[in-house]
């Protein structure tokens, strides 16, 4: 039975955002394919997603950077979602140093609340690991399947299955080139879907080819360098960033290049669990990288060179000139920021940007601002709290702590009135003198001699998640006693009424607006790591050649491009081409004239069942009655006839007449062959009919 499938964009449809995230809905089952967040739309996002979120079984993450999962902490610990998420092992663990990463380069700058670390690792406690090619149910009747696609590690396409008869494929932002540390996207298991859901990002881009673009790289920094000038390269986290520092460490290592002498840094929050955790994964590297390790036993990720700097004061350490690898990409929060307003006036620096970013962006205003013009910078940063400010922190948390222990005090109060009443319970129990007539009277049946006793109390104890609550007392060593001249001065001392300071100075965010000069030199060169425009064409009309096609995540020009080609190429033989705006439901449901009916509990009950092989027929007759859900939409329901109308039994299975054969005379009916393929029974019609039916022949 063919499966009602619809997509709706939440992000990343007909605009130039980066950000992405879709609603797939096959039958009633919703899956959200990625998450990604953008700042500037949140509260349409918002508005948007929360229509849904009762209704999501299932999220799929393709890659591990915010654009992809940034949204994730806020709709698990803001909005309440909760299900299960699905993503390769690489995704799960730089999805964390990407999470962790944003949000320390956010918090650093301004008062930032969407999320907190908490939000971050609750969404990762609903994480399931899975690997390439791996088939998992994750509901009734439906299956996913990831399979590489490059671009970063862990790269997944999504090939979602239904009744294993439908195939949904969701691939976006997929690369099939293979790269120093990534092999490409694979397609052997995707070709002829039913419907394909991908991007147009870069419809209309084409790239330089690799070896131009490095030569061009190493040019830039050794033109720069060798005149005692920075080269500042605006990169990701933990995704794009391991083919720069796969590519810089080879020409640090290369004695010929003239690089050895100068210094090499990666500066962000979380560069050491990075390279870490890269260590650890080779096996869902390029071929290049497992046989290294495998011939040479030698790890690609051990540099030697590369310096891995957390702070700007680690920086300083390191001597200059020196290449940096720096995050955010789009220059919107972080190192790469701040190091912006510094390095931006001198004009021996350079900087180079290795992403396309949303024109709003300061990477962007960068790109599109010549030499020697002023761009406004934006800085934040936290400061110390003093003065007034400190005093008044202070004695809010002091306030808040008072009430704290208040009501602690008066929990411990209500239970010390429940232990005196089970005391005063024991003492009228036990603490009853005897009369001395109960021990002279006699009884036919033995009785057993009661004797006064003391009451005795077993005191209760308190528990938590981590055990019994320990009591400082029972450990205390005792001290030295204290002479009689300290008690003096002790009693001298007046008692202090300030709070406690606090083990953590609390901080403020202070902005400030800069004007830089910008005369460095400010380049892009491309390390997206994505298809570009011809590739995408070619592997779309020769390879995949989808039955649908849902075309998201591209600007209308670029999207309204390739839905042009896709229609024009005779190879693909596609039948039906979507492209939706944000918040726009499309219904690609490939049989038009079939629709999804529930039976009333009446007919289910009244209908007569067949067997047949590994299912259960049966014919019924209803009429067709439209009704509203809760949720507003129209479903059709079977209604009962009232007048049933007779129909003529019908042959099910094909059976063969041999077969049928052997059944008659199990059932006592005398049955001949004669002829050429014609069996004769010796009874009636309706008889022969309804040992058919009975035996799952006829329905």
């Amino acid at each position: 039975m063919t499966s009602i499938i619809k997509v709706t964009p939440l992000l990343g449809a007909l605009d130039t955002g980066t950000a992405v995230c879709y609603l797939l809905k096959v039958d009633q089952y919703t899956l959200l394919l990625d998450c990604g967040l953008d700042v500037t739309k949140l509260s349409e996002f918002t508005a948007r997603i929360m229509q849904h979120t009762n209704n999501i079984n299932a999220v799929l993450v393709s890659f591990p950077d915010v654009d992809h999962i940034g949204a994730l902490p806020y709709l698990y610990g803001t909005l309440g979602l909760d299900c299960q998420i699905y993503g390769t092992v690489p995704v799960y663990n730089m999805g964390q140093m990407f999470l962790y990463d944003y949000y320390q380069s956010k918090n650093s700058s301004e008062d930032f609340n969407i999320f907190s670390l908490d939000h971050v690792d609750n969404v990762f406690d609903h994480f399931q690991q899975i690997k390439y090619s791996q088939t998992l149910t994750i509901c009734p009747g439906i299956s996913i399947t990831p399979y590489a696609a490059g671009h970063m590690i862990g790269g997944t396409m999504w090939k979602i299955m239904k009744d294993d008869e439908e195939d949904i494929v969701y691939a976006v932002d997929f690369n099939h080139k293979k790269e120093r540390h990534l092999n490409g996207a694979l397609f052997n298991n995707i070709i002829r879907p039913s419907l394909l859901i991908t991007d147009a990002y870069n419809a209309t881009f084409e790239y330089k080819k690799r070896r131009k673009r490095d030569q061009e790289l190493i040019s830039t920094i050794l033109e720069t360098v060798r005149q005692d000038g920075n080269v500042i390269i605006v990169v990701d986290t933990a995704g794009r960033v391991l083919e720069l520092m796969q590519l810089l460490e080879q020409l640090w290592r290369n004695a010929e290049s003239g690089l050895s002498a100068y210094s090499l840094a990666l500066l962000n929050h979380v560069g050491y669990n990075v390279v870490d955790f890269a260590k650890n994964m080779l096996e869902w590297m390029s071929d290049t990288v497992t046989k290294q390790f495998e011939e040479q036993r030698s790890y690609p990720f051990h540099f030697k060179h590369l310096n891995l700097c957390h702070s700007l004061q680690e920086l300083e350490k390191i001597p200059s000139p020196y290449v940096l690898l720096t995050s955010m990409a789009d220059l919107s929060c972080g190192f790469a920021r701040n190091l912006l307003a510094v390095s931006a006036e001198t004009k021996e620096n350079c900087i180079i940007v290795t992403q396309r970013t949303k024109p709003d962006t300061l990477a962007s205003k960068l790109l599109s601002n010549a030499i020697n013009n002023t761009i406004d910078i934006t800085i934040g940063k936290r400061v110390p709290l003093e003065g007034k400010e400190l005093e008044e922190h202070l004695n809010s948390v002091a306030k808040k702590q008072q009430e704290v222990e208040k009501m602690e005090v008066e929990e411990e109060g209500e239970e010390s009135d429940e232990e005196q009443e089970d005391d005063q319970a024991l003492v009228q129990r036990h603490d009853v003198p005897i009369p001395e007539e109960t021990h002279n009277k006699k009884s036919f049946f033995k009785q057993h001699k009661v004797y006064p006793m003391f009451p005795f109390h077993e005191e209760k104890l308190k528990w938590d998640e981590y055990g019994e609550f320990i009591k400082h007392e029972h450990f205390r060593i005792d001290e030295e006693p204290i002479k009689e001249e300290e008690m003096e001065t002790e009693k001298v001392k007046p008692v202090s009424t300030a709070p406690a300071a606090p083990t953590e100075i609390p901080t403020k965010c202070v902005t400030s607006r800069i004007k830089t000069q910008v005369n460095c030199k400010v380049k892009f060169i491309d390390f997206e790591g994505r298809s570009d425009g011809e590739s995408i064409k070619r592997i779309l009309a020769l390879v995949l050649k989808p039955r649908q096609m849902v075309i998201v995540h591209g600007t209308p020009d670029a999207s309204r491009h390739l839905a042009e080609f896709c229609r024009d190429s005779k190879d693909m033989g596609v039948s039906q081409i979507f492209v939706p705006g944000i918040g726009e439901t499309v219904d690609a449901t490939s049989e038009r004239h079939i629709y999804q009916v529930k039976l009333k509990d009446a007919l289910v009950t009244a209908a007569k069942f067949s067997r047949a092989n590994d299912a259960e027929l049966a014919w019924i007759d209803a009429v067709i009655d439209i009704q509203l859900n809760a949720e507003k939409e129209q479903v059709a329901m079977l209604e009962p006839m009232t007048n049933k109308p007779s129909h003529v039994p019908v042959f099910i299975n094909e059976p063969r007449l041999s077969n049928l054969r052997q059944t008659l005379i199990k059932s006592g009916i005398q049955a001949e062959f004669n002829g050429e393929n014609i069996l004769f029974c010796r009874k009636s019609g309706d008889h022969i009919k309804e040992i058919l039916i009975r035996l799952g022949y006829m329905v």
